[in-house]
């Protein structure tokens, strides 16, 4: 088996990480019934690690104007591009598009293969050999 292209292991390995972090299925926010909660929880928290990583900036990197709305916008202008590749991939696996399901066993199968050969003590049955 072919090793998936690096484009292909990117993108889903984008996909999964914004999704442990961003996406309410996925991460520890839900438990908490009530979506307008999760959107406001994930809207302060993305509030205040703009203004964390403003803060680190301005210590590290020297810059002293720092202003905390700019951080934020170029924050969102970041994060946006992400959220609509991340809603088109969600959009596909609803619609059940092939391609997505592809990529996803391509994954599957060549995570396998390379675990398999990780261990030692694997034997391939040969029912032919031992009947």
């Amino acid at each position: 088996m072919k090793k998936p292209s690096l484009f292909r292991r990117t993108v889903m390995k984008l996909v999964s990480g914004w999704r442990r972090v961003m996406d309410v299925r996925f991460n520890p926010l839900k438990y908490i019934p009530d979506p307008s909660l999760q959107t406001y929880f994930m809207l302060v928290l993305f509030v205040v690690w703009s203004i964390f990583f403003g803060f680190l900036a301005a210590n590290y990197l020297g810059f002293f104007n720092y202003n905390t709305v700019i951080s934020i916008v170029i924050h969102v202008s970041v994060i946006l591009p992400l959220a609509f590749t991340n809603a088109i991939f969600v959009d596909a696996e609803r619609d059940g598009a092939n391609w997505l399901k592809e990529w996803k066993e391509e994954q599957s199968r060549y995570k396998l293969i390379t675990n398999r050969l990780k261990t030692k003590n694997l034997v391939i049955w040969n029912p032919n050999k031992e009947s």
